[in-house]
Protein backbone atom coordinates (compact mmCIF):
# COMPACT_ATOMS: atom_id res chain seq x y z
CA UNK A 1 0.00 0.00 0.00
CA UNK A 2 1.24 3.80 -0.59
CA UNK A 3 0.30 6.88 0.53
CA UNK A 4 -1.85 8.23 -1.65
CA UNK A 5 -1.01 11.68 -0.65
CA UNK A 6 -2.74 13.47 -3.48
CA UNK A 7 -5.96 12.28 -2.31
CA UNK A 8 -4.86 12.28 1.68
CA UNK A 9 -4.01 16.21 1.21
CA UNK A 10 -7.06 16.65 -0.06
CA UNK A 11 -9.22 14.27 2.01
CA UNK A 12 -7.09 15.28 5.41
CA UNK A 13 -8.82 18.50 6.32
CA UNK A 14 -12.16 16.95 6.35
CA UNK A 15 -11.27 14.35 8.83
CA UNK A 16 -13.31 14.32 11.45
CA UNK A 17 -16.23 17.23 10.67
CA UNK A 18 -19.59 16.37 10.46
CA UNK A 19 -19.56 17.15 6.34
CA UNK A 20 -19.70 13.52 4.70
CA UNK A 21 -17.04 12.50 2.80
CA UNK A 22 -17.75 10.89 -0.62
CA UNK A 23 -15.14 8.80 -2.47
CA UNK A 24 -16.06 8.19 -6.10
CA UNK A 25 -14.22 6.77 -9.70
CA UNK A 26 -14.58 3.27 -11.62
CA UNK A 27 -14.94 0.71 -10.25
CA UNK A 28 -11.40 -0.89 -8.42
CA UNK A 29 -9.52 2.65 -9.00
CA UNK A 30 -8.78 2.18 -4.98
CA UNK A 31 -11.42 4.03 -3.12
CA UNK A 32 -11.45 0.76 -0.67
CA UNK A 33 -7.39 1.21 -0.08
CA UNK A 34 -8.06 4.97 0.44
CA UNK A 35 -10.55 4.24 2.95
CA UNK A 36 -7.85 1.85 4.61
CA UNK A 37 -5.87 5.09 4.91
CA UNK A 38 -8.43 7.47 6.43
CA UNK A 39 -8.49 4.65 9.12
CA UNK A 40 -4.63 4.59 9.31
CA UNK A 41 -4.60 8.28 9.69
CA UNK A 42 -7.40 8.11 12.54
CA UNK A 43 -5.33 5.01 14.05
CA UNK A 44 -1.90 7.37 13.78
CA UNK A 45 -4.21 10.51 15.49
CA UNK A 46 -5.40 8.28 18.88
CA UNK A 47 -8.43 6.83 17.36
CA UNK A 48 -9.49 3.35 18.52
CA UNK A 49 -10.39 1.15 15.94
CA UNK A 50 -13.08 0.41 17.84
CA UNK A 51 -14.34 3.21 16.97
CA UNK A 52 -15.13 2.30 13.52
CA UNK A 53 -17.50 0.34 11.80
CA UNK A 54 -16.91 -1.14 7.97
CA UNK A 55 -19.47 -2.32 5.64
CA UNK A 56 -18.62 -3.18 2.15
CA UNK A 57 -21.83 -3.49 0.23
CA UNK A 58 -20.78 -5.69 -2.70
CA UNK A 59 -19.42 -8.56 0.05
CA UNK A 60 -22.20 -11.25 -0.06
CA UNK A 61 -22.28 -11.73 3.33
CA UNK A 62 -23.51 -7.96 3.74
CA UNK A 63 -26.46 -8.31 1.23
CA UNK A 64 -29.03 -8.64 4.24
CA UNK A 65 -28.22 -4.53 4.87
CA UNK A 66 -28.62 -3.71 1.68
CA UNK A 67 -31.63 -1.89 2.50
CA UNK A 68 -32.12 1.80 4.41
CA UNK A 69 -34.12 0.02 7.04
CA UNK A 70 -31.80 -3.15 7.67
CA UNK A 71 -29.05 -0.71 7.28
CA UNK A 72 -30.18 1.43 10.23
CA UNK A 73 -31.03 -1.23 12.35
CA UNK A 74 -27.52 -2.80 12.22
CA UNK A 75 -25.95 0.51 12.95
CA UNK A 76 -27.91 1.67 15.55
CA UNK A 77 -27.42 -1.38 17.53
CA UNK A 78 -23.67 -1.00 16.91
CA UNK A 79 -23.03 2.38 18.05
CA UNK A 80 -25.01 1.91 21.00
CA UNK A 81 -22.22 -0.14 22.29
CA UNK A 82 -19.24 2.47 21.46
CA UNK A 83 -18.36 5.18 23.86
CA UNK A 84 -16.96 8.47 22.24
CA UNK A 85 -17.69 9.24 17.85
CA UNK A 86 -18.34 6.31 15.76
CA UNK A 87 -16.33 6.58 12.16
CA UNK A 88 -18.34 4.61 9.74
CA UNK A 89 -16.92 3.38 6.65
CA UNK A 90 -19.20 2.11 3.67
CA UNK A 91 -17.94 0.84 0.90
CA UNK A 92 -20.12 0.48 -2.49
CA UNK A 93 -23.11 2.48 -0.88
CA UNK A 94 -24.80 2.48 -3.91
CA UNK A 95 -25.80 -1.00 -3.39
CA UNK A 96 -27.60 -0.14 -0.10
CA UNK A 97 -31.67 1.01 -1.72
CA UNK A 98 -32.71 4.35 0.12
CA UNK A 99 -29.11 4.56 1.21
CA UNK A 100 -29.89 8.63 1.18
CA UNK A 101 -31.69 8.89 4.15
CA UNK A 102 -30.41 5.95 5.97
CA UNK A 103 -27.15 8.02 5.96
CA UNK A 104 -28.48 11.38 6.33
CA UNK A 105 -30.98 9.94 9.46
CA UNK A 106 -27.00 8.68 11.24
CA UNK A 107 -25.83 12.14 10.33
CA UNK A 108 -28.67 13.78 12.36
CA UNK A 109 -28.42 11.23 14.92
CA UNK A 110 -24.99 10.37 16.24
CA UNK A 111 -21.72 12.04 16.97
CA UNK A 112 -20.44 10.47 13.82
CA UNK A 113 -17.98 11.24 11.24
CA UNK A 114 -18.85 9.36 7.65
CA UNK A 115 -17.20 7.75 4.76
CA UNK A 116 -18.85 6.38 1.40
CA UNK A 117 -17.86 4.78 -1.55
CA UNK A 118 -19.32 4.82 -4.66
CA UNK A 119 -18.42 3.32 -8.46
CA UNK A 120 -21.38 5.77 -10.41
CA UNK A 121 -21.93 9.48 -10.45
CA UNK A 122 -25.38 9.35 -10.13
CA UNK A 123 -24.03 8.52 -6.41
CA UNK A 124 -24.35 12.61 -6.19
CA UNK A 125 -27.64 13.08 -8.21
CA UNK A 126 -31.39 13.06 -7.59
CA UNK A 127 -32.42 12.41 -4.52
CA UNK A 128 -28.70 12.77 -2.49
CA UNK A 129 -29.00 16.55 -3.59
CA UNK A 130 -32.41 16.66 -1.39
CA UNK A 131 -30.93 15.02 1.47
CA UNK A 132 -27.80 16.09 1.64
CA UNK A 133 -27.06 19.88 -0.28
CA UNK A 134 -24.31 21.17 1.45
CA UNK A 135 -23.64 18.32 3.74
CA UNK A 136 -21.00 16.26 1.93
CA UNK A 137 -17.64 16.63 -0.03
CA UNK A 138 -16.97 14.97 -2.98
CA UNK A 139 -12.97 12.82 -3.65
CA UNK A 140 -13.08 11.50 -7.02
CA UNK A 141 -10.34 8.72 -6.82
CA UNK A 142 -8.54 7.83 -10.31
CA UNK A 143 -6.21 5.15 -11.23
CA UNK A 144 -2.65 5.58 -10.08
CA UNK A 145 -0.83 8.46 -11.73
CA UNK A 146 2.51 7.43 -13.43
CA UNK A 147 4.17 8.95 -10.07
CA UNK A 148 2.35 5.94 -8.09
CA UNK A 149 2.37 3.58 -10.98
CA UNK A 150 6.47 3.87 -10.78
CA UNK A 151 6.71 4.08 -7.15
CA UNK A 152 5.42 0.50 -6.98
CA UNK A 153 6.82 -0.89 -10.58
CA UNK A 154 10.51 0.22 -8.36
CA UNK A 155 9.65 -2.19 -5.46
CA UNK A 156 9.27 -4.84 -8.11
CA UNK A 157 11.95 -3.92 -11.25
CA UNK A 158 14.09 -1.71 -9.43
CA UNK A 159 16.91 -1.83 -12.12
CA UNK A 160 14.18 -0.34 -14.47
CA UNK A 161 14.66 3.02 -15.30
CA UNK A 162 11.74 5.83 -15.85
CA UNK A 163 11.69 5.52 -20.07
CA UNK A 164 11.32 1.53 -19.00
CA UNK A 165 8.50 2.43 -16.71
CA UNK A 166 6.57 5.09 -18.57
CA UNK A 167 6.81 1.91 -21.52
CA UNK A 168 5.54 -0.25 -19.09
CA UNK A 169 2.60 2.26 -17.87
CA UNK A 170 1.81 3.14 -21.49
CA UNK A 171 0.39 -0.55 -22.44
CA UNK A 172 -1.04 -1.52 -18.42
CA UNK A 173 -2.10 1.90 -17.40
CA UNK A 174 -2.78 2.76 -13.94
CA UNK A 175 -5.17 0.73 -12.31
CA UNK A 176 -3.38 -0.43 -8.30
CA UNK A 177 -4.11 -4.17 -8.64
CA UNK A 178 -1.80 -4.85 -10.82
CA UNK A 179 1.05 -4.75 -8.62
CA UNK A 180 -0.73 -8.02 -7.14
CA UNK A 181 0.05 -9.56 -10.43
CA UNK A 182 3.52 -8.01 -10.14
CA UNK A 183 2.98 -6.45 -14.21
CA UNK A 184 3.00 -10.13 -15.80
CA UNK A 185 1.38 -9.08 -19.21
CA UNK A 186 -0.92 -11.88 -19.47
CA UNK A 187 -2.58 -11.86 -15.95
CA UNK A 188 -2.56 -8.20 -16.34
CA UNK A 189 -4.39 -8.31 -19.56
CA UNK A 190 -6.58 -10.82 -18.13
CA UNK A 191 -7.46 -9.01 -15.15
CA UNK A 192 -8.02 -5.64 -16.89
CA UNK A 193 -10.56 -7.00 -19.15
CA UNK A 194 -12.24 -8.75 -16.52
CA UNK A 195 -12.44 -5.30 -14.74
CA UNK A 196 -13.81 -3.48 -17.99
CA UNK A 197 -16.60 -6.48 -18.50
CA UNK A 198 -17.46 -6.21 -14.60
CA UNK A 199 -17.53 -2.24 -15.20
CA UNK A 200 -19.67 -2.52 -17.78
CA UNK A 201 -22.00 -5.31 -16.74
CA UNK A 202 -22.85 -3.92 -13.23
CA UNK A 203 -22.12 -0.09 -13.28
CA UNK A 204 -23.85 0.66 -16.96
CA UNK A 205 -25.79 -2.70 -18.42
CA UNK A 206 -27.75 -3.81 -14.71
CA UNK A 207 -27.25 0.09 -12.93
CA UNK A 208 -29.54 1.50 -16.52
CA UNK A 209 -31.36 -1.47 -17.26
CA UNK A 210 -29.74 -1.15 -20.64
CA UNK A 211 -31.53 -4.62 -22.92
CA UNK A 212 -29.38 -4.05 -26.22
CA UNK A 213 -26.27 -5.24 -24.48
CA UNK A 214 -24.61 -5.98 -28.23
CA UNK A 215 -25.43 -1.94 -29.53
CA UNK A 216 -23.72 -1.04 -25.85
CA UNK A 217 -20.27 -2.68 -26.87
CA UNK A 218 -20.38 -1.07 -30.00
CA UNK A 219 -20.56 2.29 -29.02
CA UNK A 220 -17.78 1.91 -26.65
CA UNK A 221 -15.68 0.27 -28.76
CA UNK A 222 -16.14 3.67 -31.18
CA UNK A 223 -15.78 6.00 -28.32
CA UNK A 224 -12.56 3.63 -27.44
CA UNK A 225 -10.81 3.77 -30.61
CA UNK A 226 -11.42 7.45 -31.23
CA UNK A 227 -10.15 8.84 -27.71
CA UNK A 228 -9.40 12.44 -28.41
CA UNK A 229 -11.11 12.68 -31.88
CA UNK A 230 -14.16 15.36 -31.96
CA UNK A 231 -17.18 13.38 -33.08
CA UNK A 232 -20.85 13.46 -32.73
CA UNK A 233 -23.70 11.35 -31.64
CA UNK A 234 -24.89 11.74 -34.99
CA UNK A 235 -21.51 10.64 -36.35
CA UNK A 236 -21.89 7.52 -34.28
CA UNK A 237 -25.32 7.22 -35.97
CA UNK A 238 -23.84 7.06 -39.01
CA UNK A 239 -21.09 4.58 -38.41
CA UNK A 240 -23.47 2.34 -36.78
CA UNK A 241 -25.97 2.58 -39.57
CA UNK A 242 -23.11 1.26 -41.90
CA UNK A 243 -22.68 -1.46 -40.13
CA UNK A 244 -26.43 -2.15 -40.03
CA UNK A 245 -27.35 -1.03 -37.17
CA UNK A 246 -30.14 2.33 -37.11
CA UNK A 247 -29.88 4.07 -33.88
CA UNK A 248 -31.30 7.34 -33.02
CA UNK A 249 -28.39 10.31 -31.60
CA UNK A 250 -30.50 10.79 -28.70
CA UNK A 251 -30.56 6.51 -27.45
CA UNK A 252 -26.49 6.81 -28.05
CA UNK A 253 -26.61 9.83 -25.98
CA UNK A 254 -28.32 8.15 -22.88
CA UNK A 255 -25.82 5.00 -23.47
CA UNK A 256 -22.84 7.14 -23.33
CA UNK A 257 -23.98 9.67 -20.19
CA UNK A 258 -24.40 5.89 -18.13
CA UNK A 259 -20.88 4.92 -19.34
CA UNK A 260 -20.02 8.62 -17.84
CA UNK A 261 -22.04 7.77 -14.61
CA UNK A 262 -20.09 4.86 -13.94
CA UNK A 263 -16.48 6.77 -14.85
CA UNK A 264 -15.06 4.72 -17.92
CA UNK A 265 -15.55 7.52 -19.78
CA UNK A 266 -14.94 11.24 -19.60
CA UNK A 267 -16.03 14.11 -21.52
CA UNK A 268 -14.64 17.19 -22.34
CA UNK A 269 -16.31 20.37 -23.77
CA UNK A 270 -14.90 22.43 -26.32
CA UNK A 271 -13.82 26.38 -25.27
CA UNK A 272 -13.87 29.11 -27.88
CA UNK A 273 -11.07 31.07 -27.09
CA UNK A 274 -12.08 34.28 -29.25
CA UNK A 275 -15.65 34.29 -28.71
CA UNK A 276 -15.13 33.12 -24.94
CA UNK A 277 -18.04 30.31 -25.04
CA UNK A 278 -18.40 26.55 -24.04
CA UNK A 279 -19.04 25.12 -27.63
CA UNK A 280 -22.06 22.44 -26.96
CA UNK A 281 -21.45 20.03 -29.93
CA UNK A 282 -18.47 17.63 -31.15
CA UNK A 283 -17.02 17.31 -27.74
CA UNK A 284 -14.55 14.55 -27.03
CA UNK A 285 -14.36 11.64 -24.78
CA UNK A 286 -11.37 10.24 -22.94
CA UNK A 287 -10.99 6.71 -20.98
CA UNK A 288 -10.90 6.74 -17.33
CA UNK A 289 -7.94 4.12 -17.62
CA UNK A 290 -5.58 3.37 -20.94
CA UNK A 291 -4.60 0.02 -19.99
CA UNK A 292 -7.98 -0.71 -20.10
CA UNK A 293 -8.02 0.35 -23.91
CA UNK A 294 -4.98 -1.72 -24.26
CA UNK A 295 -6.43 -5.07 -22.54
CA UNK A 296 -10.19 -5.00 -24.10
CA UNK A 297 -8.94 -2.78 -27.74
CA UNK A 298 -5.39 -2.91 -28.32
CA UNK A 299 -3.82 -0.25 -30.35
CA UNK A 300 -1.93 2.03 -27.95
CA UNK A 301 0.60 1.92 -29.29
CA UNK A 302 -0.42 2.41 -32.74
CA UNK A 303 -2.81 5.20 -31.44
CA UNK A 304 -0.01 6.86 -29.41
CA UNK A 305 -0.72 10.02 -29.73
CA UNK A 306 -4.40 9.77 -29.13
CA UNK A 307 -2.53 7.63 -26.04
CA UNK A 308 -0.62 10.50 -24.77
CA UNK A 309 -3.10 13.07 -24.55
CA UNK A 310 -5.56 10.45 -22.38
CA UNK A 311 -2.59 10.55 -20.03
CA UNK A 312 -2.10 14.17 -19.95
CA UNK A 313 -5.62 14.58 -19.92
CA UNK A 314 -6.21 11.89 -16.52
CA UNK A 315 -3.56 13.50 -15.16
CA UNK A 316 -4.88 17.16 -15.02
CA UNK A 317 -8.13 15.70 -13.69
CA UNK A 318 -6.44 14.13 -10.82
CA UNK A 319 -4.43 17.56 -10.06
CA UNK A 320 -7.71 19.20 -9.75
CA UNK A 321 -8.29 21.30 -12.85
CA UNK A 322 -11.23 21.95 -14.62
CA UNK A 323 -10.47 20.80 -18.62
CA UNK A 324 -11.73 21.94 -21.49
CA UNK A 325 -10.18 21.76 -25.31
CA UNK A 326 -9.54 25.71 -26.58
CA UNK A 327 -10.74 26.37 -29.72
CA UNK A 328 -8.67 29.36 -31.74
CA UNK A 329 -9.91 30.34 -35.10
CA UNK A 330 -9.67 27.01 -37.20
CA UNK A 331 -6.43 26.11 -35.01
CA UNK A 332 -7.21 23.89 -31.27
CA UNK A 333 -5.49 24.00 -27.79
CA UNK A 334 -5.25 20.29 -26.67
CA UNK A 335 -6.33 21.04 -23.24
CA UNK A 336 -6.99 24.96 -21.21
CA UNK A 337 -6.72 23.16 -16.90
CA UNK A 338 -8.29 25.73 -15.02
CA UNK A 339 -8.68 25.81 -11.18
CA UNK A 340 -9.10 29.03 -8.63
CA UNK A 341 -7.48 31.67 -10.29
CA UNK A 342 -4.58 29.50 -12.08
CA UNK A 343 -5.28 28.47 -16.00
CA UNK A 344 -2.21 26.57 -17.97
CA UNK A 345 -2.51 25.45 -21.80
CA UNK A 346 -0.87 22.01 -23.22
CA UNK A 347 -0.43 20.61 -26.30
CA UNK A 348 0.53 16.92 -26.31
CA UNK A 349 2.45 15.29 -29.16
CA UNK A 350 4.08 12.03 -29.71
CA UNK A 351 7.36 13.34 -31.09
CA UNK A 352 8.11 16.49 -32.12
CA UNK A 353 9.81 15.08 -35.56
CA UNK A 354 9.47 17.19 -38.12
CA UNK A 355 9.72 21.31 -38.29
CA UNK A 356 6.06 21.39 -39.70
CA UNK A 357 4.38 19.48 -36.67
CA UNK A 358 7.05 22.00 -34.26
CA UNK A 359 5.35 24.40 -35.91
CA UNK A 360 1.63 23.18 -35.34
CA UNK A 361 2.68 22.82 -31.59
CA UNK A 362 3.81 25.53 -30.38
CA UNK A 363 2.09 28.05 -33.25
CA UNK A 364 -0.94 27.60 -31.90
CA UNK A 365 -0.36 29.82 -29.08
CA UNK A 366 0.76 32.83 -30.62
CA UNK A 367 -3.07 33.68 -30.92
CA UNK A 368 -3.79 33.41 -27.63
CA UNK A 369 -2.59 36.49 -25.69
CA UNK A 370 -2.77 36.59 -21.91
CA UNK A 371 0.26 35.41 -19.74
CA UNK A 372 -0.73 32.09 -18.07
CA UNK A 373 1.64 28.61 -18.76
CA UNK A 374 1.66 27.24 -22.25
CA UNK A 375 3.25 23.87 -22.37
CA UNK A 376 3.96 21.36 -25.24
CA UNK A 377 4.27 17.88 -24.12
CA UNK A 378 6.13 14.70 -26.18
CA UNK A 379 8.13 11.85 -25.32
CA UNK A 380 11.70 14.09 -26.92
CA UNK A 381 14.00 14.15 -24.43
CA UNK A 382 15.85 17.45 -26.33
CA UNK A 383 14.51 20.76 -24.93
CA UNK A 384 12.49 22.55 -27.58
CA UNK A 385 11.39 25.41 -25.53
CA UNK A 386 10.76 29.00 -27.18
CA UNK A 387 9.00 32.15 -27.60
CA UNK A 388 8.08 31.74 -23.45
CA UNK A 389 6.90 28.30 -24.14
CA UNK A 390 8.11 25.13 -22.46
CA UNK A 391 8.45 22.20 -23.64
CA UNK A 392 8.04 19.04 -21.26
CA UNK A 393 9.12 15.25 -21.53
CA UNK A 394 6.15 13.85 -21.08
CA UNK A 395 7.77 11.46 -18.03
CA UNK A 396 9.44 14.60 -16.79
CA UNK A 397 5.94 16.71 -17.02
CA UNK A 398 3.99 13.53 -14.92
CA UNK A 399 6.68 13.32 -12.21
CA UNK A 400 7.29 16.88 -11.39
CA UNK A 401 5.02 17.80 -8.06
CA UNK A 402 4.02 21.02 -10.01
CA UNK A 403 4.36 22.45 -13.75
CA UNK A 404 4.96 25.95 -12.87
Amino acid sequence: MINRELYMSQIRPFIGNELIKVLTGIRRSGKSVMLGLIKKELVADHVSENQFISINFENFRNAHLCSAEALHKEISNRISSIAGKVFLFFDEIQEVVGWEKCINSFRVEFDCDIYITGSNAKLLSGELATYLAGRYVEFVIYPFSFTEFSELYQTVFPEVDSRGMFTKYLTDGGMPYLRNLRYAEQPCRQYLQDLYNSVVLKDVVKRNNIRDVDLLERIIAYITANVGTIFSATAISKYLKSEGRTVAPETILNYIKACEDAFLFYRVRRQDLQGKRILTVNEKYYIADHGIREAVFGGNMKDINLVFENIVFIELLRRGYKVTVGKVGEKEIDFIGEKQNQKIYIQSAYLLASEETIQREFGVYHQVRDNFPKYVVSYDEFDMSRDGIKHWNIREFLLAPDWN
